[in-house]
């Protein structure tokens, strides 16, 4: 009787385009759903869903530093946008406040986290807590798939079809058809049209 009842709360707390949660946000494509339990969500104005794109139970999505806070000057809306027929693993965190682009098509393990915001150190006479973070814009291209508990930071430009390893810490820009690992993640494999698919070392 538990998990018959269980599964109907799942069933009836998933949302669909259809539903009155979805209104609230900037785009929520057809075929389109969050699952239930869904994870801390807020700027739903600003988040762009692509049509069938899927988002796993327990998964966070935030704009900005707090629910109901303005975007600051000169950020444009959509802030965040994960593409059409895109799936977002369990217990993955997806938090924006410039600006993440997740391609179509694209697959994320459980526990993944992806930012485009992080703390800064500058100033070694404050705390790091106190000093206003830095933005840096992050694009996940087409078709790729990030392995269970990768982290991508800001400033992080994927190419199409790119593999990241599960567990690996991924900054800075990458060519289509990468295989990234490790932390900070390396560049291990990526294909050439002429010579297929070469491991980096032989390049």
């Amino acid at each position: 009787m538990t998990h018959r009842g269980w599964q109907a709360l799942v069933w009836a707390g998933t949302v669909g385009p259809q539903d009155r949660v979805a209104q609230r946000y900037g785009e929520f494509g057809t075929g389109a759903f969050m699952a239930f339990p869904p994870g801390d969500i807020f700027g739903e104005e600003h988040i762009a869903l692509g049509p069938g794109c899927m988002i796993g139970a327990q998964v966070s999505l935030s704009v900005g530093m707090a629910p109901g806070l303005p975007l600051p000057d000169g950020i444009t809306t959509p802030v965040l946008r994960i593409g059409a027929r895109t799936s977002i693993g369990r217990a993955s965190h997806v938090v924006a406040h410039r600006s993440i682009v997740i391609g179509d098509d694209v697959m994320t393990g459980p526990r993944c986290y992806i930012t485009d915001q992080n703390h800064v150190y500058t100033d070694p006479t404050i705390p790091v807590g106190q000093q206003w973070p830095a933005n840096d814009p992050v694009v996940v291209g087409d078709g790729s798939w990030l392995g269970v508990g990768s982290v991508v930071l800001p400033g992080t430009h994927l190419g199409r079809n790119t593999v990241v390893a599960a567990g690996a810490v991924v900054r800075g820009r990458f060519p289509d058809h990468a295989v990234l690992a490790g932390v900070p993640a390396q560049l291990i494999r990526c294909y050439d049209p002429a010579t297929g698919w070469q491991p980096e070392r032989s390049r």
